[in-house]
């Protein structure tokens, strides 16, 4: 049985249903889904030198990974992402001076190479941007003075500042991906709402519809709903910040 959720972790999350402030379809196949509260993440794990022991592991319908509730020694609690093999009753502690276990957390400058990490700060500071979904990770490869290259799940080579936080270990629930829906109503309760082919629609919604009878899509490539090329078509922009601190693509 799970504790009572302290209020001030959590707030109703608006319902927004793929719809924009006048009330046109934005973003296609949402809608419907059944009511959440949303548990507000200690993403930065700024309270330094302070211990804490993980209460709960919990469900959180709002992310694919779970979540732990941590109590402070000094009466404060708080959510973070749950790592892969995180047991009730484990202390945890943030910190330079905490040690390279997993659920601590540091700044890269003190995690050793081939150390497995996740929740990672793009900036300093800026809480954790990366690496926040079940199963995910990064290994730090090397450091070469203020900077640290880490290897992403997709194979690639990032540079992070030695004083971006990262937390230990890897997150847990990675089985999460491998889940059977198992009927159609349980995707309704999730928001998702059905998705129809583009050839089985009439011309003036998609490029692929039209013709008569069961027709292909009538044209080299595929495209988007609103004739944009897909399979290849290269969406990146190009002067991304991200582009600067990337050492190798992934493959």
């Amino acid at each position: 049985m799970q504790p009572k959720i302290t209020k001030r972790l959590y707030t109703i999350l608006p319902k927004q249903s793929g719809r924009d402030n006048q009330g046109h379809v934005a973003v296609r196949h949402q809608g419907g889904r059944h009511k959440r509260f949303y548990r507000i993440i200690d993403w930065k794990r700024d309270k330094e030198n302070v211990k804490a022991h993980v209460v709960s592991i919990e469900y959180d319908p709002n992310r694919s990974a779970q979540i732990a509730l941590l109590h402070y020694t000094d009466g404060d609690k708080r959510y973070i992402i749950a790592p892969l093999g995180l047991k009730i009753g484990t202390t945890i502690v943030s910190g330079k001076e905490a040690s390279v276990q997993m659920g601590n957390c540091l700044k890269l400058r003190y995690i050793p190479a081939g150390t497995v990490v996740h929740n990672l700060e793009i900036r300093p500071g800026s809480g954790a941007q990366m690496m926040r979904s079940a199963g995910s990770a990064a290994t730090v490869l090397s450091k070469d003075g203020s900077s640290v290259q880490l290897k992403l799940p997709s194979g690639e080579i990032r540079v992070f500042h030695e004083n971006c936080r990262a937390t230990v270990g890897q997150i847990g629930n990675a089985d999460w991906k491998n889940r059977v829906i198992g009927k159609a109503g349980r995707n309704r309760n999730l928001g998702k709402r059905p998705t129809v082919r583009g050839v089985a629609q009439h011309p003036g919604s998609h490029p692929h519809g039209g013709g008569e009878g069961r027709s292909g899509i009538g044209m080299p490539s595929p495209k988007s709903p609103w004739g944009k090329p897909t399979l290849g078509k290269k969406t990146r922009k190009r002067k991304k910040y991200s582009n600067a601190i990337i050492v190798e693509r992934g493959k």
